[in-house]
């Protein structure tokens, strides 16, 4: 059921009910009102009447028996019936009718009155009673009381204008309502149906956009109205449905290219190890030496694809959130070990430290080091022999930075942006023997990271390229130590020598 038809059945009923309602309290009203209004025209007339049928009831009273006849108190209307009864409901005397002038009773309409009042005795007080009539008076209004000489009076009013004036009042009740709730439905349902086409458009909108473009908003979209403000709320989350289907489609990029990257990275190592295997396994009575160089070499590809490994199980570990070891880590001492590491690879390279004020952050010392290193080594790698590295130490808005500056080439125009990318390398064609296996830097980038750093690369003023880490200092009030440090951990030893990652 649409919610236009709800509303309808809902509101329909409710305004039906009240209308229902102020009709019959308006008939009930009017009806009480006029009967009000009776009673008092009884109530003042009814002396009138008792003296008048007290004076001609000559049995009873003595004086001389006059016949019946029309007339009446002026202040009754009329056909107003009155009589005297014995308090054994007996008839004392014939009763009178007030007809117009010069007009004869009809004597054949007359109020049928209760047992109450014809056989229970004179009433102590006066009563109001509405009964029966007969002949052309549908009803009277009836007023009982005891007479002077112990009698019973009765004076009866017809109802007929008020039952007429109430029987108009009901038709034009009924004639009213009935067009003032077909105009009403009516009025309702294009009202309704109006309001709620903006709905309409916005389910019609909404369906096209899932089926055809996210990028499309609903209107109407203000704070005005509720649709409105439905329409905000609808482009806010159609906004995060597309955001959140294009970071999918970029993960699974990532995804695709990084795990036939992987694959491709792998398939080198096991495709030489093969090779040598089969060879041994042909050529069973080679020289020493050949056999000697065959079993280096599948120990070389085997130590170079567990690195591989290790990197892509760290890089998981890393993209997991999985928590590190946390404590004070004094940089001044880390950025001086990794130079002196680097010294040591590449002795003709003058590397030089520059600290200008001891610095501390909180993280996990041996992921620190093995960042700086692989950022020490690419500049090693990728610069000509003898081009000089400097390596700086400073602090700036609350956060340590360490530079690594080298004077080499560069980096590639088009490739800043991506080195660090998993398996990206600026030249293709380098041998993945000197130049590692791109993962590197895309380690040093998930490890600063994951401590709430920043990494960059920037072109080196004169030519070579910049990297630049920003590292949150640690709190001068904080622990010497913290230990933060995930049980289910067990990160490869052979992931924390820097000088194995390219």
């Amino acid at each position: 059921m649409s919610l236009r038809l709800r509303l309808l059945i809902t509101l329909a009923p409710l305004f039906i009910l009240g209308l229902v309602a102020a009709d019959v309290g308006t008939y009930l009203s009017l009806q009480s009102f006029l009967v009000s209004r009776v009673d008092d025209q009884v109530t003042a007339g009814h002396v009138d009447v008792e003296n008048q049928l007290l004076s001609e009831n000559g049995f009873r009273n003595g004086g001389p028996q006059e016949g019946d006849g029309g007339g009446g108190p002026s202040t009754l209307p009329v056909g107003t019936y009155a009589e005297l009864l014995t308090p054994s409901g007996s008839l004392v005397s014939s009763p009178r009718v007030v007809t117009p002038f010069n007009s004869a009773p009809d004597q054949s309409t007359h109020p049928v009155l209760p047992g109450s009042v014809t056989g229970g005795g004179a009433p102590a007080s006066p009563e109001h009673l509405t009964v029966p009539g007969t002949g052309s008076v549908g009803r009277y209004r009836v007023y009982v009381e005891a007479a002077r000489n112990g009698d019973i009076l009765v004076v009866a009013i017809p109802l007929d204008d008020v039952d007429s004036t109430l029987n108009r009042l009901l038709l034009l009740e009924v004639g009213v309502t009935g067009g003032v709730t077909i105009v009403v439905l009516v009025a309702t349902w294009f009202i309704v149906r109006r309001g709620l086409r903006p709905l309409e458009r916005m389910g019609r909108t909404a369906r096209s956009i899932v089926a055809t473009d996210l990028g499309q908003r609903i209107a109407p979209a203000t704070e005005r109205t509720e649709v409105g403000r439905l329409g905000l709320a609808l482009n806010s989350m159609l906004g995060e449905l597309e955001d959140a289907f294009a970071e999918r489609a970029a993960s699974e990029q990532r995804l695709r290219h990084f795990v036939s990257d992987a694959s491709h990275e792998l398939r080198t190592p096991l495709t030489s190890m093969r090779g040598y295997a089969e060879l041994l396994r042909r050529k069973p009575h080679m020289d020493r030496e050949d056999v000697l160089l065959a079993v280096r070499r599948i120990e070389d590809e085997t130590r170079r694809m567990g690195i591989l490994v290790d990197d892509l199980l760290l890089l998981a570990r890393l993209d997991q959130g999985r928590p590190l070891e946390r404590s004070l880590v004094d940089l001044e001492a880390l950025v001086g070990d990794a130079c002196s590491d680097a010294r040591a690879a590449d002795p003709a390279r003058p590397i030089t430290a520059n600290i200008t004020a001891p610095l501390a952050v909180v993280g996990d010392e041996v992921r620190l080091r093995q960042a700086f290193g692989n950022l020490l080594r690419n500049a090693i790698v990728h610069t000509p022999a003898g081009t000089p590295v400097e390596v700086e130490l400073t602090a700036d808005d609350g956060q340590a930075v360490v530079s690594i500056v080298d004077h080499g080439p560069g980096i590639p125009a088009g490739h800043a942006q991506r080195v660090f990318e998993r398996f990206h390398r600026a030249d293709p064609g380098r041998s993945r023997d000197q130049g590692g296996s791109g993962l590197g830097l895309s380690i040093t980038a998930a490890i600063v990271a994951a401590h709430g750093g920043t990494v960059s690369v920037a072109e080196t003023p004169g030519g070579g390229a910049t990297f630049r880490v920003a590292l949150p200092l640690a709190d001068p009030g904080a622990p010497g130590t913290v230990a933060e440090v995930d049980p289910h951990s067990n990160l490869s030893e052979s992931t924390q020598d820097p000088r194995r990652h390219g």
